[in-house]
């Protein structure tokens, strides 16, 4: 287990271009650090490093230039400033989300929220290949989800109201990126095949004749970033966090047990058996749906219920 290794095998320590020195990766879920962390960081930076530090793509903080004799004693003071040392080797790896709805006027979902659930569960866990999980609130997928091992994403299906006779002002045709929605006749039409659930048009409506129906979450599996990247494949969606806390354990588990090492996840999907994966997910969560490829080539779970 992690905690048994000696302090320079651990994956948030990583030995420089100078060998004699290393840089120490944190562990901050969601990229998420209270003020007082910070402070307890800048100390720990000046004492044991070169008094600077460097934010990564992950949401986390490297600091760099530490001797390797001090790694004990810093690992240390950055367990007692609550930001003990990370992740970067063949295992979880820090997790990264988007502000989520506690900020974010377009995000469908709790992103942060789930990604501290999510790390801790998982997070650390040494695996055949390292395992990038990213979170992002909507289909802007700022956090780049389809480009990590595992990319969870939320979404809306959007829904008009029977009750009460769409204006036709147009707000909603004017603040869709997917020109999927048009005025006929008077109100608006929406054109599933190139919707993408991103829920913008609920926010847009003015008169609120436009509901958020089906909020769920799409999850991806095999992405990847470097020299060549390559977007995941669609696994399923999900409506719930705990079913998404359990379709990642059964993802993780599929790899530890499946995956070989020295091979990024997104070239052996096939060979380890991807769409057997989806099939016993679907047995154990019955509302897990799979997810169809619309003609626009946009990516959606079939709509709990559709525009009148």
């Amino acid at each position: 287990m992690k905690h048994e290794l000696g302090i320079h095998m651990r994956g948030g320590v990583i030995t420089e271009r100078n060998a004699d020195f290393s840089t120490v990766r944190i562990r901050a879920p969601a990229g998420v650090l209270s003020v007082e962390q910070l402070r307890g960081i800048a100390t720990i930076a000046k004492t044991y490093g070169s008094g600077v530090v460097h934010c990564t793509t992950r949401q986390t903080i490297e600091i760099p230039h530490v001797d390797p004799k001090r790694l004990k004693n810093m690992a240390k003071a950055l367990e007692k400033n609550g930001t003990p040392i990370g992740s970067e080797k063949d295992e979880v790896v820090n997790i990264i989300s988007c502000p989520g709805t506690e900020r974010c006027k377009f995000a469908n979902i709790d992103t942060i929220r789930l990604a501290q659930k999510i790390d801790a569960k998982i997070f650390g866990k040494e695996m055949p290949v390292k395992m990038r999980i990213a979170l992002s609130g909507c289909p802007n997928a700022c956090t780049s989800p389809m480009l990590n091992e595992i990319g969870v994403i939320g979404r809306v299906v959007p829904v008009r109201t029977k009750e009460r006779l769409c204006t036709g002002c147009g707000n909603c045709v004017y603040y869709c990126k997917e020109k999927a929605i048009k005025i006929r006749n008077g109100i608006s039409v929406l054109d599933e095949g190139k919707c993408v659930d991103c829920g913008v048009c609920v926010q847009s409506c003015s008169f609120d004749l436009i509901k958020a129906e089906h909020r769920h979450y799409l999850i991806t599996v095999g992405g990847r970033r470097g020299r060549h990247p390559k977007v995941g494949r669609n696994l399923l969606t999900v409506e719930t966090e705990e079913q998404v806390l359990f379709v990642i354990d059964k993802i993780i588990d599929w790899v530890y047990r499946r995956a070989w090492s020295g091979r990024l996840l997104s070239e052996q999907l096939d060979e380890i058996h991807f769409d057997k994966l989806r099939e016993d997910i679907q047995k154990h969560v019955p509302a897990a749906r799979p997810v169809v490829d619309k003609g626009s080539g946009a990516q959606h779970a079939p709509p709990a219920a559709t525009q009148q």
